[in-house]
């Protein structure tokens, strides 16, 4: 049992306790298996980047509520991206977090919804790749950026021969345990359909 899957998976128990959810409950609506799940809570398994954020989508809470910050940045990945948290900010209404992905040559992965209002600004820095939403595909480019709403699944993709880095700033809105109701459109919100380069912020 390592100490990160421990607090993790301890993060992962509270959460689902204060809102009143089964086990069970969770893991159907994460897409996962229950036995997955019991072992996450209980600290047997180090859990995915796509394990962590199909539980964190039902529980209404950001990536940074489950995962440890307390020695500083926190990495995670598997398969072809690799994300690099920098930074997180918690405010009253919402919690911001800076994450430094990393998509190899040739790779793609898309990521499980996020929690419900949930919005992401990508800010390309190297490499060339394609940022899928809802059906709408936009080509990443050094320099540009789009913003979209990250409650949907959405795909990475890089289709250069060096890999895709970007900046990737997810807002999350603080769902109080036990709301129900589907929170507001965040101020500012970047909407479902991807911006172009031009109507970037």
């Amino acid at each position: 049992m390592s100490t990160r899957g421990a607090s993790t998976g301890a993060r992962v128990r509270a959460a689902r306790t204060e809102r009143g959810l089964s086990l069970s409950a969770l893991a159907a609506a994460a897409g996962i298996g229950k036995a997955t799940l019991s072992d996450l809570e209980a600290g047997r398994r180090n859990p995915t980047l796509d394990t962590l954020y199909a539980v964190a989508g039902p529980l209404g809470v950001p990536l940074a509520a489950l995962v440890d910050d307390e020695r500083g940045a926190v990495e995670v990945g598997d398969g072809d991206l690799t994300s690099r948290r920098l930074h997180v900010q918690h405010d009253d209404d919402v919690t911001t977090e800076v994450y430094l992905v990393r998509v190899r040559p040739g790779g793609a992965r898309t990521s499980p919804a996020h929690a419900v209002g949930a919005h992401e600004r990508l800010v390309v820095l190297s490499g060339t790749g394609e940022l899928e939403v809802a059906g709408h595909v936009v080509e990443l480019a050094p320099g540009t950026q789009h913003g979209f709403a990250a409650d949907v699944a959405h795909t990475y993709r890089c289709t250069s021969r060096v890999e895709l880095v970007a900046v990737d700033v997810i807002r999350t809105p603080v769902r109080p345990p036990g709301d129900v109701e589907r929170p507001q459109r965040l101020e500012g919100s970047w909407g479902t359909t991807l911006d172009s380069p031009a109507e970037s912020e």
